[in-house]
Parts: structure tokens; C-alpha cells; sequence
């Protein structure tokens, strides 16, 4: 079959390749921190391994140690200025309440 009869084929794309996240002299290590943190969420949340573009061995080591890293407090488990601010607004709305009354 010629190829100019074929209207519905994709043509073949080139595109980029991205770049592995963790490079093969990286360590993972809780106390690397600045390679830890690059897999975490604002909110304090660890990554999904498809957002982090990691091999399932390489989620579980970070996985790992973001866990022991919290658990030596070198992180925080949430991330406390979302809770920060919760409380005083709600602490405003119960003002607001009691001078109404």
C-alpha cells in the first residue's frame, strides 16, 4: 500500500525526551534535602511517581526518605500556613458573632 493512501496514520512525531528528575550520581537520603523537597507538594503531600517522572524503585527510596525525614523533623508533616490561616479567619467570622448578638 502506498503511504500517500493511507490518510488516517499517524505521522511519526519527534519529541523531546525529558530528563530523568534523579540523576544517576544523586543520592537518595533523607538528609539530602534540597533533592527531597524537589517531590513534595506545597501542602507538604509526596508527589505521585507520574507527576515526579520516577522509576517505581526510585518512588519507594524517596518515599522512604521523605518519611524519615519527617520523622526526624527535618520536614514537617503539613505544611502549617494554610492551618494558620484557617484559624484566624475563623476566629473572625466568631467575633463577628458575638458582636451581632
Amino acid at each position: 500500500m502506498d503511504k500517500s493512501k493511507r490518510p488516517f496514520l499517524k505521522s511519526k512525531r519527534s519529541f523531546r525526551r525529558r530528563l530523568p528528575p534523579i540523576e544517576s550520581g544523586d543520592r537518595i537520603d533523607y538528609r539530602n534535602m534540597s533533592l527531597i523537597s524537589r517531590f513534595i507538594s506545597e501542602q507538604g503531600k509526596i508527589l505521585s511517581r507520574r507527576v515526579n517522572r520516577l522509576t517505581l524503585k526510585q518512588q519507594r527510596l524517596i518515599t522512604i526518605a521523605i518519611k524519615q525525614a519527617r520523622i526526624l523533623s527535618l520536614l514537617p508533616f503539613l505544611n502549617n500556613e494554610k492551618q494558620f490561616e484557617r484559624t484566624e479567619s475563623t476566629a473572625r467570622t466568631t467575633s463577628l458573632r458575638i458582636r451581632n448578638k
